[in-house]
């Protein structure tokens, strides 16, 4: 997958048209993005015990397809990878040719 956690993206289809926003966890095997505070939906939570039933708001995972990664012009832009001499594999922008500065992020934690 091209894109990762932390990655600034833009979101290209589906009722947050035009968004920016950032990636908070990344889903490979079904070719999604949670990206925060788009796409939100209500939980409805039964009451339990003492505590009292509620609505919470909460992303849902959308397709990469519909977010573009943004370059350091803030423009929507593709992912490409190179291959450095020393043989490591670096993530670059299409438009700019600049490579995609990642930095070691936590993987999120699983609901």
């Amino acid at each position: 997958m091209k894109l990762k956690i932390g990655d600034k993206v833009l979101v290209t289809a589906g009722k947050d048209k035009g968004k920016k926003s950032e990636i908070i966890a990344v889903f490979p095997a079904e070719d999604k993005v949670l990206v925060k505070d788009v796409n939100l939906y209500f939980k409805h939570v039964k009451p339990m015990m003492d505590r009292a039933g509620e609505k919470v708001r909460r992303e849902r995972p959308m397709s990469v397809a519909k977010v573009a990664i943004l370059n350091d012009k803030d423009q929507a832009d593709r992912v490409a990878f190179k291959v450095t001499a020393d043989g490591k594999k670096e993530r670059i922008f299409k438009k700019t040719g600049q490579v995609i500065k990642t930095e070691k992020v936590a993987t999120a934690k699983k609901k």
